[in-house]
């Protein structure tokens, strides 16, 4: 009886193992079939050039979803992202073309690594906006990022009258040249854009593992009551987290304009929407305290990866909005599965 019985208990051990290898790596293996699938479909797409490209354009939506794993291991979420991004292009596109002063009767053009400095203090501003209505003034995460979303769109709408600044690249004799320098500019054959992705991605990663930071992060995402009862500061970690989440979206602005040479207040419109659905597909849970940066850049380049094939095999965009849908339900389902039936797992 035993010696029948026995190979049972190994075999079903190794169903679970593979099954949960699958499960936990599907960002992984979903971006393999998508390269699979795209080049047995158009020889264009498995080249080298055009990875550089894609991930070149993935780089906004990865910078953007790093910002948002942060705020969704705390458990909220930032839904002004990509009102943030456009506000951010807009202020740097007004330095750019100089900034008049009424009473001194001059305009200032400023050089590029202030106007880059600059830019980037007026996001980390807005997502420290973001941090103190909810920390402090305890407004729901979905309401307050809701409200500054439009405040900051509209504040960029009013900057520019609706319209957008155009031909930023500077002028010798003015001193501000080299804004474009973030889209266009190549180190070893690699774009600037996705080296400072990865960077960030770096920096981001060893933070959440090799920092009390991150171990403050994750404990406040998965219980903030008894984390505070620990002694964690919570409230410094959340007003940090949106704060981080703002910079990256200024950072984000930077790099859509500089690619562009222009800055318009449209700009970034539904973006926080693919930050969030990066994060995931990533196989972080929605409700905080577990995901990984490693995650979530896979799941920015699914998509970007799905998107940019879709457009180069010649599906409409109406399709390409349904694809996409498709795998963000699919990856919801799957953090269910996870997360739901799995027990807790990091």
């Amino acid at each position: 009886m035993s010696a029948t019985t026995a190979p049972a208990h190994p075999a079903r051990k190794s169903n679970f193992s593979i099954g949960r290898i699958l499960l936990e790596g599907r960002a992984f293996f979903a971006l393999i079939a998508i390269i699979a699938v795209f080049s047995f479909l158009s020889p264009n797409y498995f080249t080298l050039s055009n990875f550089l490209i894609m991930s070149s354009q993935v780089a906004i939506y990865g910078i953007l979803s790093i910002g948002m794993l942060l705020v969704i291991l705390n458990g909220g979420i930032d839904l002004s992202v990509g009102s943030i991004l456009a506000l951010c292009g807009v202020v740097a596109g007004a330095m750019m073309q100089g900034v008049e002063l009424d009473w001194a009767g001059v305009i200032l053009y400023p050089p590029v690594w202030a106007v880059v400095v600059l830019t980037i203090a007026v996001g980390g501003a807005v997502g420290a906006l973001n941090g103190v209505l909810i920390s402090v003034f305890k407004v729901p995460p979905f309401v307050a990022t809701l409200g500054v979303m439009y405040v900051a769109r509209g504040v960029a709408l009013l900057m520019t009258n609706g319209l957008t600044y155009n031909n930023l690249r500077g002028a010798p004799e003015l001193g501000n040249t080299g804004f474009n320098w973030l889209g266009f500019n190549r180190i070893a054959g690699v774009p600037i854009s996705v080296i400072v992705l990865a960077t960030i991605a770096i920096l981001a990663g060893l933070m959440l593992s090799r920092s009390a930071f991150g171990r403050w992060l994750y404990a406040s995402g998965g219980n903030e009551r008894a984390a505070e009862l620990s002694g964690v500061p919570t409230r410094r970690v959340k007003i940090t987290v949106y704060t981080i989440s703002g910079a990256l979206a200024a950072i984000a602005g930077l790099v859509l304009s500089s690619q562009l040479t222009s800055a318009g207040p449209t700009a970034g419109t539904t973006y926080e929407l693919t930050a969030i659905a990066a994060v995931v597909i990533g196989g972080a849970a929605l409700t905080g305290g577990r995901g990984t940066v490693r995650g979530t850049m896979l799941g920015a380049f699914v998509i970007g990866f799905l998107s940019a094939g879709l457009v180069i095999i010649g599906v409409s965009s109406y399709w390409q909005t349904v694809f996409t849908g498709a795998v963000i339900v699919l990856a919801v389902l799957m953090n269910s599965i996870q997360y739901g039936r799995g027990g807790r797992k990091s």
